[in-house]
């Protein structure tokens, strides 16, 4: 019940969820032959416009991501955490495993992995029945490990879990049978700074990996084209800057939990 509520709650906090209920409010007051109709239909369209700016999206974005920026060579560790949210499942007419707009995850602790910064993956992550179904995404990230030339036996499966500290819990009973403690979590830029705080409260040493990076550094020029399209809406901004409201929002909700 607690995983369907939080992905349910959100939504009235979320610019689009926001702006569909301002919008339904505005319908009944429109019925109502209320004056003061345009009110939230104009809170929905100022909401949508900002969400979906690349000002608000990058600033958003960028507040998380750049918190644990990587450096040019990571110490090596015991064990490589890849958290899951990366893959779709293998279902028809889909001919293998895909890979999502986080699909970096994988690629990048095969890369670790082959660098020798760790001598094991442990590929972490259950899957919603109610939404994929089908077996664990932590046995669609060892397929794809092993098709990128990790073997079998360097990569243990937790295939549990339904969200980041679940991640953290079941991962914590699997490595501390075997003494390890100090490890290389992998997951989104974005995802990281929960997913530290969650994976340091179970005990562990933590080294941050991040990938799957929305916004990188550039040294392009402003121009006042790109100022111009930058206030234009755009549904991958606002979908970014949905991505950046709901880490802070799990911020505060695992907060609240004990769990950070």
């Amino acid at each position: 019940m607690f995983l369907f509520v939080s992905k349910l709650l959100p939504l009235f906090v979320y610019p689009l969820g926001l702006a569909c209920l301002l919008l339904i409010m505005s319908l009944v007051m429109w019925w109502r032959r209320s004056r003061w109709t345009p009110i939230p239909i104009s809170l929905a369209l100022l909401i949508l416009w900002v969400a979906s700016s690349g000002w608000m999206s990058s600033a958003l974005v960028r507040s998380l991501e750049w918190q644990n920026l990587p450096s040019e060579d990571l110490p090596t560790a015991e064990a490589i955490v890849l958290l899951g949210g990366a893959t779709k499942p293998k279902t028809p007419p889909r001919p293998m495993v895909d890979v999502s707009e986080e699909g970096d995850r994988v690629l990048y602790a095969a890369k670790l992995y082959q660098d020798q910064k760790a001598p094991l993956i442990v590929a972490a992550g259950g899957r919603i029945d109610w939404r994929d179904g089908g077996r664990s995404e932590a046995a669609d990230l060892a397929e794809l490990l092993n098709a990128m030339g990790v073997p079998s036996q360097a990569i243990i499966q937790e295939p549990d879990s339904l969200n980041t500290y679940e991640n953290a819990v079941n991962v914590r009973k699997i490595l501390e049978q075997r003494g390890i403690n100090r490890i290389l979590l992998v997951t989104s830029a974005i995802h990281m700074p929960r997913s530290i705080l969650i994976f340091q409260r179970q005990g562990f040493e933590v080294i941050p990996a991040p990938c799957d990076f929305l916004f990188a550094k550039t040294s392009g020029q402003k121009t006042i084209e790109g100022t111009i399209l930058n206030v234009i809406p755009d549904s991958d901004r606002l979908a970014q800057t949905t991505r950046a409201i709901k880490e802070y929002i799990g911020m505060v909700i695992y907060r609240l939990r004990g769990w950070l």
